[in-house]
Protein backbone atom coordinates (compact mmCIF):
# COMPACT_ATOMS: atom_id res chain seq x y z
CA UNK A 1 0.00 0.00 0.00
CA UNK A 2 1.76 3.21 -1.20
CA UNK A 3 2.05 6.02 2.01
CA UNK A 4 0.41 9.36 1.35
CA UNK A 5 0.32 12.43 3.87
CA UNK A 6 -0.60 11.35 7.19
CA UNK A 7 -1.70 14.79 8.84
CA UNK A 8 0.82 15.83 12.04
CA UNK A 9 -0.74 15.96 15.26
CA UNK A 10 -2.57 19.38 15.70
CA UNK A 11 -0.62 21.44 17.75
CA UNK A 12 -2.68 22.43 20.44
CA UNK A 13 -3.86 18.74 21.09
CA UNK A 14 0.01 18.29 22.29
CA UNK A 15 -0.88 20.24 25.04
CA UNK A 16 -3.28 18.10 27.05
CA UNK A 17 -0.84 16.24 29.40
CA UNK A 18 0.32 19.87 30.48
CA UNK A 19 -3.58 21.30 30.85
CA UNK A 20 -3.94 18.45 33.29
CA UNK A 21 -1.42 20.46 35.71
CA UNK A 22 -3.19 23.16 36.88
CA UNK A 23 -5.50 20.85 38.90
CA UNK A 24 -2.40 18.52 39.95
CA UNK A 25 -1.07 21.45 41.53
CA UNK A 26 -4.32 23.39 43.34
CA UNK A 27 -4.92 25.54 40.70
CA UNK A 28 -8.25 26.25 38.36
CA UNK A 29 -7.21 25.75 34.12
CA UNK A 30 -7.20 28.96 32.73
CA UNK A 31 -6.35 27.86 28.80
CA UNK A 32 -4.71 30.70 27.26
CA UNK A 33 -3.19 28.86 24.27
CA UNK A 34 -6.04 29.78 21.85
CA UNK A 35 -6.87 33.24 20.80
CA UNK A 36 -10.29 32.52 21.28
CA UNK A 37 -12.79 35.52 21.95
CA UNK A 38 -14.30 35.63 25.22
CA UNK A 39 -16.07 38.27 25.26
CA UNK A 40 -19.80 38.97 24.50
CA UNK A 41 -20.73 39.18 20.45
CA UNK A 42 -21.74 43.16 20.15
CA UNK A 43 -25.51 43.67 20.81
CA UNK A 44 -26.03 45.10 16.85
CA UNK A 45 -25.54 41.50 15.66
CA UNK A 46 -27.73 39.74 18.66
CA UNK A 47 -30.42 41.76 17.53
CA UNK A 48 -29.67 40.89 13.74
CA UNK A 49 -29.55 36.94 14.89
CA UNK A 50 -33.26 36.41 14.95
CA UNK A 51 -33.85 37.32 11.31
CA UNK A 52 -33.48 34.02 9.19
CA UNK A 53 -34.90 35.91 5.69
CA UNK A 54 -31.55 35.02 4.38
CA UNK A 55 -31.37 31.73 4.83
CA UNK A 56 -33.93 30.12 2.77
CA UNK A 57 -31.96 30.76 -0.12
CA UNK A 58 -27.96 29.79 -1.71
CA UNK A 59 -26.18 32.35 -0.32
CA UNK A 60 -23.50 34.30 -2.55
CA UNK A 61 -20.36 32.49 -2.65
CA UNK A 62 -18.15 35.73 -3.43
CA UNK A 63 -20.41 37.30 -1.06
CA UNK A 64 -23.20 39.68 -0.61
CA UNK A 65 -23.17 43.23 -2.13
CA UNK A 66 -24.06 44.39 1.57
CA UNK A 67 -21.16 42.91 3.19
CA UNK A 68 -18.79 43.55 -0.02
CA UNK A 69 -20.14 47.07 0.60
CA UNK A 70 -19.40 46.89 3.85
CA UNK A 71 -16.09 45.84 3.61
CA UNK A 72 -15.17 48.32 0.73
CA UNK A 73 -16.19 50.87 3.04
CA UNK A 74 -14.34 49.76 6.15
CA UNK A 75 -11.50 49.82 4.31
CA UNK A 76 -11.34 53.17 3.11
CA UNK A 77 -12.40 54.70 6.25
CA UNK A 78 -9.75 52.53 8.87
CA UNK A 79 -6.80 52.98 5.82
CA UNK A 80 -7.83 56.01 3.73
CA UNK A 81 -7.97 53.22 0.88
CA UNK A 82 -9.97 53.34 -1.71
CA UNK A 83 -11.45 49.87 -2.59
CA UNK A 84 -14.12 48.90 -5.12
CA UNK A 85 -16.55 45.95 -4.03
CA UNK A 86 -15.57 44.17 -7.59
CA UNK A 87 -12.48 44.04 -5.90
CA UNK A 88 -13.56 42.52 -1.97
CA UNK A 89 -15.09 38.95 -1.91
CA UNK A 90 -15.64 36.79 1.24
CA UNK A 91 -14.52 33.92 2.64
CA UNK A 92 -15.57 31.62 5.25
CA UNK A 93 -13.36 33.01 8.44
CA UNK A 94 -9.31 33.84 7.46
CA UNK A 95 -8.03 29.78 8.17
CA UNK A 96 -10.22 28.40 5.61
CA UNK A 97 -8.45 31.30 3.10
CA UNK A 98 -4.93 30.80 4.41
CA UNK A 99 -4.94 26.80 4.13
CA UNK A 100 -6.47 26.92 0.65
CA UNK A 101 -5.22 29.82 -1.22
CA UNK A 102 -1.82 27.99 -2.21
CA UNK A 103 -3.69 25.18 -3.79
CA UNK A 104 -5.95 27.61 -6.01
CA UNK A 105 -2.62 29.72 -6.90
CA UNK A 106 -1.20 26.34 -8.26
CA UNK A 107 -3.69 25.59 -10.21
CA UNK A 108 -3.42 29.24 -11.71
CA UNK A 109 0.17 28.90 -12.04
CA UNK A 110 1.33 25.35 -12.21
CA UNK A 111 5.07 26.79 -13.31
CA UNK A 112 5.50 27.98 -9.28
CA UNK A 113 5.17 25.68 -6.40
CA UNK A 114 7.11 27.45 -3.75
CA UNK A 115 4.62 29.43 -0.43
CA UNK A 116 6.99 32.00 1.56
CA UNK A 117 5.95 32.82 5.05
CA UNK A 118 7.21 34.37 8.20
CA UNK A 119 9.64 31.82 9.87
CA UNK A 120 8.18 32.57 13.12
CA UNK A 121 4.67 32.79 12.54
CA UNK A 122 1.12 31.06 12.38
CA UNK A 123 1.26 27.38 11.53
CA UNK A 124 -1.34 27.58 8.81
CA UNK A 125 0.69 29.27 6.23
CA UNK A 126 3.06 25.94 5.86
CA UNK A 127 0.36 23.96 6.36
CA UNK A 128 -1.70 25.53 3.46
CA UNK A 129 1.82 24.72 1.50
CA UNK A 130 1.81 21.32 2.20
CA UNK A 131 -2.17 20.79 1.81
CA UNK A 132 -0.96 21.95 -1.87
CA UNK A 133 1.89 20.06 -2.43
CA UNK A 134 4.06 23.06 -2.38
CA UNK A 135 7.79 23.56 -0.73
CA UNK A 136 7.04 25.68 2.13
CA UNK A 137 9.80 28.18 2.88
CA UNK A 138 10.24 29.88 6.25
CA UNK A 139 11.91 33.54 5.36
CA UNK A 140 14.23 35.31 8.08
CA UNK A 141 12.41 37.81 10.09
CA UNK A 142 15.25 40.98 9.69
CA UNK A 143 15.81 43.54 12.80
CA UNK A 144 13.18 45.35 11.82
CA UNK A 145 10.16 42.85 11.80
CA UNK A 146 10.18 42.82 7.83
CA UNK A 147 11.31 39.51 6.30
CA UNK A 148 14.29 39.33 5.14
CA UNK A 149 13.30 38.16 1.36
CA UNK A 150 17.21 39.41 0.37
CA UNK A 151 18.18 36.20 1.82
CA UNK A 152 16.36 34.42 -0.59
CA UNK A 153 18.14 32.79 -3.59
CA UNK A 154 16.41 34.33 -7.01
CA UNK A 155 15.23 30.76 -7.81
CA UNK A 156 13.22 30.22 -4.93
CA UNK A 157 11.85 33.83 -5.26
CA UNK A 158 11.54 33.15 -9.16
CA UNK A 159 9.21 29.65 -7.76
CA UNK A 160 7.36 32.03 -5.33
CA UNK A 161 3.57 31.40 -5.45
CA UNK A 162 3.20 33.85 -3.14
CA UNK A 163 4.38 35.53 0.47
CA UNK A 164 2.31 35.66 3.95
CA UNK A 165 2.61 38.29 5.98
CA UNK A 166 1.24 39.46 9.33
CA UNK A 167 1.81 42.33 10.70
CA UNK A 168 0.49 42.94 13.99
CA UNK A 169 2.15 39.49 13.73
CA UNK A 170 0.86 36.58 15.35
CA UNK A 171 3.00 35.15 18.01
CA UNK A 172 5.59 37.98 18.29
CA UNK A 173 3.54 40.70 18.33
CA UNK A 174 5.72 42.81 15.49
CA UNK A 175 4.24 45.84 13.90
CA UNK A 176 6.04 46.16 10.34
CA UNK A 177 6.06 47.87 6.69
CA UNK A 178 5.22 46.36 3.50
CA UNK A 179 7.49 48.02 1.19
CA UNK A 180 10.21 45.86 0.37
CA UNK A 181 8.19 42.97 0.10
CA UNK A 182 5.82 44.61 -2.04
CA UNK A 183 8.74 45.44 -4.25
CA UNK A 184 9.93 42.11 -4.80
CA UNK A 185 6.92 40.56 -4.90
CA UNK A 186 6.32 42.47 -7.99
CA UNK A 187 9.94 41.76 -9.19
CA UNK A 188 9.80 38.38 -8.66
CA UNK A 189 6.05 37.82 -10.28
CA UNK A 190 4.77 36.45 -6.75
CA UNK A 191 1.58 37.51 -5.12
CA UNK A 192 1.89 39.42 -1.81
CA UNK A 193 -0.82 38.11 1.11
CA UNK A 194 -1.16 40.30 4.14
CA UNK A 195 -2.67 38.62 6.81
CA UNK A 196 -4.09 41.72 9.01
CA UNK A 197 -7.01 39.99 11.14
CA UNK A 198 -5.10 41.81 13.77
CA UNK A 199 -4.82 45.46 12.85
CA UNK A 200 -7.69 46.78 15.10
CA UNK A 201 -5.38 45.76 17.65
CA UNK A 202 -2.33 47.93 16.68
CA UNK A 203 -1.13 49.84 20.32
CA UNK A 204 1.73 52.62 19.25
CA UNK A 205 1.15 52.62 15.52
CA UNK A 206 -1.72 53.59 13.33
CA UNK A 207 -3.12 50.49 11.30
CA UNK A 208 -1.69 49.73 8.17
CA UNK A 209 -2.49 47.66 5.30
CA UNK A 210 -0.58 46.47 2.02
CA UNK A 211 -3.70 48.11 -0.16
CA UNK A 212 -2.07 51.15 0.59
CA UNK A 213 0.60 50.06 -1.94
CA UNK A 214 -1.93 49.67 -4.48
CA UNK A 215 -3.91 46.47 -5.41
CA UNK A 216 -1.23 45.42 -7.91
CA UNK A 217 -0.26 41.11 -7.07
CA UNK A 218 -1.57 42.16 -3.30
CA UNK A 219 -4.25 40.70 -1.62
CA UNK A 220 -5.46 41.93 2.30
CA UNK A 221 -7.33 39.24 4.40
CA UNK A 222 -9.52 40.48 6.95
CA UNK A 223 -11.71 38.64 9.56
CA UNK A 224 -14.40 39.37 11.75
CA UNK A 225 -13.04 36.88 14.62
CA UNK A 226 -10.99 39.27 16.82
CA UNK A 227 -12.24 42.50 15.99
CA UNK A 228 -15.63 41.70 16.92
CA UNK A 229 -15.97 38.42 19.06
CA UNK A 230 -17.10 36.71 16.02
CA UNK A 231 -14.99 33.59 15.56
CA UNK A 232 -18.23 31.27 15.45
CA UNK A 233 -19.66 33.13 12.82
CA UNK A 234 -16.61 32.15 10.42
CA UNK A 235 -16.69 35.12 8.07
CA UNK A 236 -14.04 37.73 6.54
CA UNK A 237 -12.98 39.15 3.40
CA UNK A 238 -10.42 39.56 1.12
CA UNK A 239 -9.66 42.25 -0.79
CA UNK A 240 -7.01 44.11 -3.63
CA UNK A 241 -5.82 42.74 -6.59
CA UNK A 242 -8.72 42.79 -9.23
CA UNK A 243 -7.69 40.22 -11.49
CA UNK A 244 -7.01 37.71 -7.88
CA UNK A 245 -10.19 38.74 -6.53
CA UNK A 246 -12.14 37.57 -9.59
CA UNK A 247 -10.12 34.05 -10.32
CA UNK A 248 -10.11 33.01 -6.30
CA UNK A 249 -13.74 33.89 -6.08
CA UNK A 250 -14.35 31.88 -9.31
CA UNK A 251 -13.17 29.01 -8.16
CA UNK A 252 -14.20 29.02 -4.65
CA UNK A 253 -17.80 29.21 -5.79
CA UNK A 254 -17.06 25.42 -7.80
CA UNK A 255 -15.73 24.74 -4.59
CA UNK A 256 -18.83 25.16 -2.60
CA UNK A 257 -17.55 28.05 -0.16
CA UNK A 258 -19.81 30.19 1.36
CA UNK A 259 -20.63 32.24 4.27
CA UNK A 260 -24.44 31.77 4.99
CA UNK A 261 -26.80 34.36 4.17
CA UNK A 262 -27.74 35.56 7.98
CA UNK A 263 -23.91 36.05 8.57
CA UNK A 264 -23.18 38.02 5.83
CA UNK A 265 -25.77 40.07 7.18
CA UNK A 266 -24.55 40.48 10.49
CA UNK A 267 -21.02 41.01 9.06
CA UNK A 268 -22.01 43.92 7.28
CA UNK A 269 -23.55 45.67 10.46
CA UNK A 270 -20.63 44.80 13.01
CA UNK A 271 -18.57 46.41 9.85
CA UNK A 272 -20.12 49.51 10.05
CA UNK A 273 -19.94 49.80 14.01
CA UNK A 274 -16.36 50.98 15.74
CA UNK A 275 -17.64 51.55 19.02
CA UNK A 276 -17.33 47.80 20.43
CA UNK A 277 -13.82 47.66 18.74
CA UNK A 278 -12.78 50.29 20.69
CA UNK A 279 -14.66 48.85 23.94
CA UNK A 280 -12.31 45.34 22.82
CA UNK A 281 -9.53 47.38 22.40
CA UNK A 282 -9.12 48.66 26.24
CA UNK A 283 -9.89 45.41 27.82
CA UNK A 284 -7.14 43.50 25.78
CA UNK A 285 -5.05 46.04 26.46
CA UNK A 286 -5.77 45.93 30.35
CA UNK A 287 -5.62 42.03 30.06
CA UNK A 288 -1.84 42.11 28.38
CA UNK A 289 -0.71 44.59 31.11
CA UNK A 290 -1.63 42.02 33.94
CA UNK A 291 -0.50 39.18 31.63
CA UNK A 292 2.89 40.84 31.60
CA UNK A 293 2.88 40.95 35.43
CA UNK A 294 2.23 37.84 35.86
CA UNK A 295 5.09 36.53 34.14
CA UNK A 296 7.52 38.90 36.36
CA UNK A 297 5.94 37.58 39.29
CA UNK A 298 6.88 33.96 38.01
CA UNK A 299 10.20 35.56 37.04
CA UNK A 300 10.01 35.96 33.43
CA UNK A 301 10.14 39.11 31.28
CA UNK A 302 7.70 39.99 28.46
CA UNK A 303 7.15 43.34 26.44
CA UNK A 304 3.91 44.43 25.84
CA UNK A 305 3.38 43.82 21.81
CA UNK A 306 3.21 46.50 19.54
CA UNK A 307 0.17 44.91 18.20
CA UNK A 308 -1.89 41.90 19.31
CA UNK A 309 -3.09 40.47 21.97
CA UNK A 310 -0.53 37.80 23.01
CA UNK A 311 2.34 38.39 25.33
CA UNK A 312 5.52 36.46 23.93
CA UNK A 313 7.32 35.12 26.94
CA UNK A 314 11.28 34.48 26.02
CA UNK A 315 12.58 31.48 28.11
CA UNK A 316 15.66 31.66 27.51
CA UNK A 317 17.38 28.15 28.15
CA UNK A 318 13.67 26.42 29.12
CA UNK A 319 12.21 25.48 25.87
CA UNK A 320 8.31 26.18 25.10
CA UNK A 321 7.24 22.75 26.52
CA UNK A 322 9.41 23.51 29.67
CA UNK A 323 7.95 27.36 29.90
CA UNK A 324 4.00 25.82 29.35
CA UNK A 325 4.68 23.56 32.24
CA UNK A 326 6.43 25.87 34.27
CA UNK A 327 3.47 28.32 34.05
CA UNK A 328 0.74 25.42 34.15
CA UNK A 329 2.19 24.65 37.47
CA UNK A 330 2.37 27.51 39.21
CA UNK A 331 -0.24 29.68 37.72
CA UNK A 332 -2.75 27.58 36.35
CA UNK A 333 -2.18 28.90 32.97
CA UNK A 334 -1.64 26.97 29.85
CA UNK A 335 0.25 29.02 27.00
CA UNK A 336 1.26 27.52 23.55
CA UNK A 337 4.90 26.49 22.97
CA UNK A 338 6.76 28.29 20.53
CA UNK A 339 7.86 25.88 18.39
CA UNK A 340 4.09 25.54 17.20
CA UNK A 341 4.89 28.88 15.52
CA UNK A 342 8.46 27.39 14.24
CA UNK A 343 11.71 26.10 14.97
CA UNK A 344 13.25 29.47 15.42
CA UNK A 345 11.23 30.28 18.32
CA UNK A 346 11.04 27.40 20.21
CA UNK A 347 12.26 28.71 23.89
CA UNK A 348 9.41 30.81 23.88
CA UNK A 349 5.56 30.55 25.23
CA UNK A 350 2.44 32.27 23.81
CA UNK A 351 -0.37 33.40 25.92
CA UNK A 352 -3.26 35.28 24.55
CA UNK A 353 -5.50 37.84 26.92
CA UNK A 354 -8.41 36.26 26.66
CA UNK A 355 -9.39 35.22 29.89
CA UNK A 356 -11.89 37.30 32.18
CA UNK A 357 -10.22 40.71 33.79
CA UNK A 358 -11.27 39.80 37.51
CA UNK A 359 -10.21 35.86 36.88
CA UNK A 360 -6.61 37.28 35.71
CA UNK A 361 -6.16 39.95 38.44
CA UNK A 362 -6.92 37.41 40.53
CA UNK A 363 -4.01 35.38 39.62
CA UNK A 364 -1.66 38.40 39.91
CA UNK A 365 -2.65 38.82 43.15
CA UNK A 366 -2.23 35.28 43.90
CA UNK A 367 1.69 35.70 42.74
CA UNK A 368 2.13 39.12 44.15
Amino acid sequence: MTSGFVPPPYPQDRLNEIRKMPAAHGHELVDLSIGTPIDPVPEIAMALGASLSLARGYPSSAGSALLREAAATWIGHRFDVEVGIEAVAACVGSKEFVASLPQYLKLRDPSRSTVLYPAVSYPTYAMGATLAGCKAVAVPIAANGELDLDSLSPEVLKDALCCWVNSPANPTGRVSGFDRVVEMGRQYGFVVVSDECYVEFAWEAEPATVLEYGPHQVLALHSLSKRSNFAGGRVGFYAGDLNLVSYLSEVRKHAGLMVPGPIQNIAATLLGDQKHVDVQRALYRERLEILIQIAAALGFEAAMPEGGFYIWVDGGERDGFELAAHFASQSGIVGSPGEFYGDASKNFLRIAAVAPTNQLLGIAASLL
